[in-house]
């Protein structure tokens, strides 16, 4: 695994992205930038639930921070997991309670990672999520 994605390793993969600090969007954004991603940024949960229940729109992974405005990212990953069941959902907080990890899981994110989180961390998840789904769905 190489520590970026470059050109089109993920060309036709779309990423949803729910933050509302905006260092964390450049910070995401700068990750990115050229790795052939669509990417749409949401920056408060009640704009994307409103976008996911008016939009049948493909998603391969959905990275979300906990504390958003309106509606937090546990309820979001709730409603979210009613029209996408098989999404990868990565939670990214600086909020850590044993509680609130639990909750986060049984509403069916597939990873909870604190932040800072770093490129490495980043990449690696993309490895797991999206790049092997890639390999798999179109073999050369």
């Amino acid at each position: 695994m190489s520590l970026s994605f470059n050109n089109s390793e993920l060309q036709g993969k779309k990423i949803i992205i729910v933050e509302d600090d905006v260092p964390s969007i450049r910070y995401y954004e700068n990750l990115l930038l050229n790795s052939g991603a669509a990417i749409t940024i949401f920056t408060n949960g009640k704009d994307f639930l409103n976008h996911i229940e008016s939009s049948s729109e493909k998603i391969d992974l959905l990275i979300i921070d906990f504390l958003i405005p309106f509606v937090n990212g546990i309820e979001c990953t709730r409603l979210f997991r009613r029209v996408k069941k098989q999404t990868p959902v990565i939670m990214v907080t600086a909020y850590f309670s044993e509680q609130t990890k639990n909750e986060a899981l049984i509403a069916g994110c597939s990873e909870y990672v604190l932040k800072p989180v770093y490129p490495e961390k980043i990449y690696c998840l993309l490895e797991k999520y999206l790049r092997q789904q890639y390999r798999y769905s179109h073999p050369n």
